[in-house]
């Protein structure tokens, strides 16, 4: 299907020149072929431990999304959360393939919760078959060395999108994997990384596209950026799929002492906004440069936007916000929406436990209401 075809059929797009809102007043878009989605990712399904998660989503986290403006929820999954394995041994690729169909009906009530209060859900494997971004459990293959992992990632997107296959595509989205790249261990957090050939990455983000499309034409597909997401994809240029960039630049601020970056929380650098780091200077500027490619890639016809963002707690708040502002506004100012990582929780606005702010009581919760005011702003 051509793009503009897919375009028009999708509707996703009303115009495709427009003026941002009053925080960068008279600035004209860029146009983007995917909605300026905004909103938060929910970490029901984020582990890959059984059991329903502790910190579930309740249906007045949508509402209060909703009433605040926002329209988006991206909900990262680990599959080993929806099959039926013996957990107190490795899964196995024939494990792999046994669906566990009351998670399934529970992502569903998820879903239907979500669109019940007008958000948009995009459905994300963070853990796929033979990958993920962080360590921690034990994949028998490898998702971009072996075609059993391959087949198997076709596999469980084809389900998805066949229990989905009645909704439209203001309602869901499909997002293949979580910041694909290479690891020289996929059970070492730290151990050496790299991007997808591009060529690789095509053939799976392509087949992938095509199984879920099998199940509604009009499915919309969304592919992270190469190289833990920083990184385009020009290989899929020309192939109906929306990209999904990152807000962590520099990671010197968004994961300041985060454990799963540092093997030694105390190497880490103070971060400041602006000024230097490292010996590296960043202002505004710099996220201007970083976000280039992103912005190039929007006015050639890609639809891009910025499935996760935002900063670890330990990040000194007044930091985080003068850093955050100048990121959303940046992807703003092209049209470019964003989610959050996360709602509640140490990203979020809501029981970050971050400990040089005061939070304002919020029906039981902790909320940070001048991050949500920010947010509000784009």
């Amino acid at each position: 299907m051509e793009r503009r075809k897919f375009i028009k059929t999708t509707g996703l797009v009303s115009a495709g020149i427009g003026l941002v809102g009053s925080a960068s007043a008279y600035k004209v878009q860029a146009q983007n072929s995917l909605p300026q989605w905004r909103g938060f990712n929910l970490l029901d399904y984020f582990t890959a431990k059984g059991g329903n998660s502790a910190n579930g989503s309740t249906e007045e986290d949508f509402k209060w999304m909703a009433d605040w403006g926002f329209d988006f929820v991206r909900i990262p999954m680990a599959y080993p959360r929806y099959v039926e394995f013996d957990s107190s041994k490795d899964i196995t690729p024939e494990d792999i393939y046994n669906i566990n169909e009351r998670e399934v009906d529970r992502v569903n009530d998820l879903v239907d919760k979500a669109n019940k209060h007008g958000l948009h859900v995009s459905l994300n494997l963070h853990r796929a078959p033979g990958f993920c971004v962080n360590a921690g459990f034990n994949e028998p293959y490898n998702l971009w060395e072996d075609k059993e992992a391959q087949e198997a990632f076709y596999f469980h997107w084809g389900m998805w999108a066949k229990r989905f296959a009645s909704y439209s595509n203001k309602q869901i989205s499909f997002d293949l994997v979580n910041e694909p790249c290479t690891r020289e261990n996929m059970n070492d957090q730290f151990s050496r990384r790299g991007p997808i050939p591009g060529k690789l990455y095509r053939e799976v983000a392509k087949t992938a596209a095509e199984r879920i499309r099998s199940h509604n034409p009009n499915h919309l597909v969304v592919a992270d950026g190469n190289n833990v997401g920083s990184d385009v994809i020009p290989e899929i240029f020309d192939l109906e799929i929306g990209q999904s960039c990152r807000g962590y630049y520099p990671h010197y601020v968004s994961h300041y002492r985060a454990p799963w970056v540092y093997e030694n929380p105390d190497d880490a650098l103070m971060p400041v906004w602006p000024g230097e780091i490292d010996g590296k200077t960043f202002s505004r500027e710099s996220i201007e440069q970083f976000y280039s490619k992103w912005i190039d890639a929007v006015k050639q016809g890609v639809g891009v936007h910025c499935g996760e963002c935002g900063c670890w707690r330990e990040t000194p708040h007044d930091v985080f916000l003068s850093w955050f502002e100048d990121v959303i506004s940046v992807l703003a100012e092209h049209n470019i929406g964003y989610a959050l990582w996360n709602f509640r929780g140490d990203f979020g606005i809501l029981d970050s436990g971050r400990k040089d702010i005061e939070y304002e009581d919020w029906h039981g919760h902790k909320l940070d209401r001048k991050l949500l005011q920010l947010l509000q702003k784009y």
